[in-house]
């Protein structure tokens, strides 16, 4: 097997092989929704080599990998088949089951493939989407979609990770309310933020060497468009307030240059209206078009600025 977490009492290469009665094994619950293929079984039962051994669910018997290798023995004549013992539980079984299945020489079809990632979900809802997308043979997005369609919501919490770690689904509210505190708060230790946000120190540390070089507290995904504010002005003020306390951006010609454009544009809903009242109307149309041409180049300048971050991240 792999080096990544396994399901509790995983078999390893270091398990002792067996030889087990054919007769006792237990061929049910198989992913494979159409059963086994019976060209594969009788190229398997004309090798000459003993096949590799099958993994089998200790406690009830169950083939977890090697259904084809015992049909082919049956097919053989054969009464005894080469084994590994897996001992943990029956849903961790179906995983290794899962798994095996998905990396050996006759791969699982695409919809039994789906079909186990989704019995995966209802069974470790705490392993993260790219675990189960590990386990299954399909893509972490398709897992996610899978996750919210079973459960109508996200999953809050915890996940546990292929390295083993759990952590939290939140990560990257709980890091921007790392970045909140850090901000507000310069005298704080790493300690006391992640208390009071849900992290590990050393997080916490990663959101402050972040900040130091402007930024944002999590890598983003992806790149996307802001969209225009729809009332208020306290989110553009706070905004312009971090960015001015920012010393890369104050101590800048530049900087200063972003910083007088942006204040331009924190008007009130109120201010802006007695404004466009104030419009001669024979204006109007050159104003409009002005107003959507700045609309524009700012939307252009978001852009921009989004893929220089994502590239830095």
């Amino acid at each position: 097997m792999s080096d990544r977490p396994e399901p509790g009492g995983a078999v390893g290469p270091e398990e002792e092989v067996v030889r087990l009665l054919v007769a006792r094994l237990v061929l049910e619950g198989s992913p494979r929704s159409a059963g086994e293929d019976e060209q594969h079984i009788r190229t398997l039962a004309a090798a000459e080599e003993e096949l590799p051994p099958i993994i089998v669910h200790q406690a009830t018997m169950r083939v977890i990998d090697g259904a084809h290798r015992v049909r082919a023995a049956r097919l053989r004549g054969e009464q005894v088949i080469a084994a590994r013992y897996f001992r943990g539980s029956a849903p961790d079984a179906f995983v290794l089951g899962v798994r095996a299945n998905v990396g050996h020489g006759l791969p699982l079809p695409l919809k039994d493939r789906l079909a186990a990632a989704e019995r995966i979900v209802g069974t470790h809802p705490q392993w993260s989407d790219r675990m189960i997308a590990t386990s299954s043979g399909v893509s972490a997005r398709t897992v996610g979609e899978l996750r919210r369609r079973i459960s109508g919501k996200e999953y809050s919490g915890t996940r546990v990770g292929r390295d083993g770690r759990a952590r939290p689904v939140d990560a990257a509210r709980r890091r921007s309310l790392a970045s909140d505190l850090l901000t507000e708060n310069p005298g704080l230790s790493l300690r006391q933020v992640a208390q009071v946000a849900g992290l590990s120190p050393e997080t916490v540390r990663a959101v402050r060497n972040r900040l130091l070089y402007g930024k944002q507290p999590a890598p983003r995904p992806a790149v996307t468009v802001p969209r225009a504010p729809t009332g208020g002005t306290v989110g553009q003020e706070e905004l312009l307030r971090r960015l001015a306390a920012d010393p890369a951006v104050r101590q800048s010609d530049a900087g200063r240059f972003l910083l007088r454009a942006l204040r331009a544009q924190t008007l009130g809903g109120a201010e802006w209206q007695r404004i466009v009242d104030r419009v001669p109307p024979h204006c109007a149309a050159l104003v409009e078009q002005a107003a959507r041409e700045s609309a524009r180049l700012w939307t252009d300048v978001a852009v921009r600025v989004a893929r220089k971050s994502a590239n830095a991240d």
